[in-house]
């Protein structure tokens, strides 16, 4: 992998990640763009004592562009975008609107390829590795900043989600606090090793790899289920079967396996709904320990794949019980979850 760092026209940071050592990346940015101006603020709901970021120059951001006009394609044929190159494997940058910047912590955009139509899905097997290449670096990065606590590498695909650009792409947020969900867990892994004196993560994988019911698929590497209290209609968790805090300290092993098996998993939930159906919207998101914090050496690093869409045509919307206690209401058991999951597996 070669990484090139650059700048954009109005200074911040883009990086490029390429699998051949000789690539060149030296085109400017064209664009007149003024300095980019947030005014990311973290308040803390002094009730249920999260974190709420108000980011009000978020309104101002691209909204659902045409294709001619998207920002995540490479400059070509006179069309300049954020990606200054007129071709490009991963390319990662600042976010323009921003929801955390500064003091408050960083957001960016990772394109995951040059091209418009595609998706995550149909990266192949070396473009998808040089994508984890990318979330380890910008992980270790993030990392040496002063302002950041968590790494968050997460991609939201679909309309249905409220992706606002088609082209396909995640982002990386960096946290200037140890997440609530996180915190959650870590309280969990606490009170579990108080009682058992057990990794409470190694506890649960071990029960979905006894009970079968739930596991989607299982590697030399990796293992992936369906987990025994799903929230969403379709839920996977995918762990390395070696636990690890972050990203940075996968083994060569799992790095390796790592592109067929997400691949793997990402074609199987375009399938759920049988032929004809449109993309499956879903949510990945990568969990990973905070860098400062009481557990860390218990967490464990795993990856949790869902959707919102609940069966052909209808989504799981998140009403009065969600919402409001946050008591999430499954339609789809687990155990039948997983077992569609396994139905379609590729041929």
């Amino acid at each position: 992998m070669k990484k090139t760092v650059t700048t954009l026209a109005d200074g911040r940071e883009l990086i490029y990640y390429d699998a051949a050592e000789d690539t060149v990346r030296d085109a400017v940015d064209q664009r007149p763009l003024d300095p980019v101006s947030t005014s990311s603020e973290i308040r803390r709901d002094p009730l249920l004592g999260d974190a709420v970021a108000i980011a009000s120059h978020r309104q101002a951001r691209t909204y659902h562009p045409p294709a001619d006009a998207c920002p995540l394609c490479p400059s070509r044929e006179g069309r300049h975008s954020e990606i200054p190159d007129g071709h490009y494997d991963v390319a990662v940058f600042e976010n323009r609107f921003p929801s955390l910047a500064g003091d408050s912590g960083r957001c960016e955009v990772v394109c995951f390829t040059s091209d418009h139509d595609a998706s995550f899905a149909d990266l192949t097997e070396e473009q998808a590795a040089l994508v984890l290449a990318a979330w380890t670096d910008r992980t270790a990065a993030l990392a040496a900043l002063d302002q950041v606590t968590q790494v968050f590498c997460f991609e939201n695909r679909g309309a249905e989600i409220g992706v606002t650009l088609g082209h396909p792409h995640g982002q990386i947020y960096g946290y200037p606090f140890v997440t609530p969900r996180t915190e959650l867990m870590l309280r969990s892994a606490a009170r579990h090793r108080e009682e058992t004196g057990a990794n409470l993560f190694d506890a649960v994988v071990a029960r979905e790899e006894k009970d079968g019911s739930r596991v989607v698929l299982v590697t030399d590497h990796w293992i992936a289920f369906v987990p025994y209290a799903a929230h969403w209609p379709y839920e996977v968790h995918l762990y390395p079967r070696c636990r690890v805090p972050d990203l940075r300290e996968l083994d060569e092993g799992a790095r390796t396996e790592f592109p067929q098996v997400y691949l793997e998993l990402l074609r199987r939930f375009d399938r759920i709904f049988g032929p004809g159906e449109p993309p499956t919207p879903y949510i990945s998101a990568w969990h990973q320990a905070p860098f400062v914090a009481d557990g860390r050496e218990d967490f464990a690093l795993h990856l949790e794949l869902f959707t919102i869409r609940r069966t052909s045509g209808k989504l799981k919307f998140l009403a009065g019980s969600e919402s409001g206690m946050s008591v999430f209401i499954n339609d789809v058991p687990p155990e039948a979850a997983a077992e569609r999951l396994r139905e379609v597996a590729s041929q």
